[in-house]
């Protein structure tokens, strides 16, 4: 099935308008900035944020120039944040090309970075909606705490789904969560929508980092990174933290403290993928999605009436969990 045509449906118009708003804010006349914005605009990606948002405030009302600007605001936010994440996290590759890190260095990117930063700023500035305003800041120093919350977590040797979920929720569902209230704010809805909307996209970004943590699991080029490469980093997700709690392993649980102190082999990480599929780690783990996505599903049968803009948020639903890459 392609989802991706039926996430575009209601919103097919509104998505190019996006496009060429994003394409202008990541432009610069010429030299060394103009060239390094060039290479992350020719990362192109699926635009799911932005797809979020721009269904949320259809639902709630529809796509104005304040919803437009938000999503903008918030894509550049994030593209910032994936520009200072490569430096934090020496990454070479982005989506299977060169990081703007090992394209130029990291002066350059922490320097790019920066200006996408404050483009973002500006661009949310536009809405003229101090509270759309407040939650693009808030998100902000969200993500920022995640990062930290992430580094400090890994020299913690507590392995938890509890602080798995933690981290989870300063990253990549406060990052969901953002799109589909601001999406909402903009398209005018009440209190107790918000807060509907706010659970949905909390849902979707921890199903979609599950997903992107079983990915770890398998090799593929298409993803830009090698197997084992979160437990290269320090990084142990929730596969393999069900297959350390479930089954005691005294052995396994001793790689696990070698992955979190540094000092993990790539046969030692080899060991661990493999024992956490072979502990039923990755099945654990779909459950826990399917979980997620059937709490998400509440929001579409309660808030959403429009029969175009449902079938575009199950779409949603099943394609973060059943994408790829």
């Amino acid at each position: 099935m392609d989802y991706l045509s039926i996430i575009k449906e209601p919103i097919s118009q509104e998505l190019n308008d996006f496009i060429s708003l994003f394409n202008k804010a990541l432009m610069h006349e010429e030299g060394l900035l103009s060239r390094a914005l060039e290479h992350i605009r020719n990362r192109g990606g699926k635009r799911m944020r932005p797809m979020l948002m721009l269904l949320m405030a259809k639902n709630f009302g529809e796509v104005t120039f304040v919803a437009q600007h938000a999503a903008v605001g918030l894509e550049l936010l994030h593209t910032a944040s994936l520009v200072h994440d490569d430096v934090v996290d020496e990454s070479g590759e982005r989506r299977g090309q060169a990081s703007v890190n090992a394209t130029y260095n990291n002066k350059v990117a922490v320097l790019v970075g920066d200006y996408i930063l404050s483009t973002a700023l500006l661009n949310v500035a536009y809405t003229q909606s101090e509270d759309i305003v407040r939650d693009l800041a808030e998100l902000g120093r969200t993500l920022s705490n995640g990062e930290i919350l992430q580094l400090t977590n890994i020299s913690n040797q507590e392995i938890s789904e509890e602080v798995y979920y933690q981290v989870i929720n300063q990253k990549t569902a406060a990052l969901f969560e953002a799109c589909a209230v601001i999406g909402a704010k903009a398209g005018k809805a009440s209190e107790s929508d918000v807060e509907a909307a706010r659970l949905f996209g909390q849902r979707i970004g921890i199903i979609f980092q599950i997903r992107d943590d079983i990915f770890d699991y398998y090799d593929s080029a298409e993803i830009g990174k090698p197997t084992g490469n979160d437990m290269l980093e320090g990084k142990l997700t929730l596969p393999v933290i069900y297959a350390l709690k479930s089954t005691g392993n005294k052995q396994m649980m001793a790689l696990a403290m070698k992955v979190k102190e540094g000092t993990v082999n790539a046969d030692e990480i080899a060991q661990l993928v493999a024992f956490a599929k072979e502990s039923g780690g990755i099945e654990y783990a779909e459950k826990k999605m399917l979980e997620f996505h059937n709490e998400a599903l509440q929001f579409i049968s309660n808030c959403v009436h429009n029969e175009a803009i449902a079938n575009a948020l199950k779409a949603y639903l099943d394609f973060v969990i059943q994408r790829k890459n």
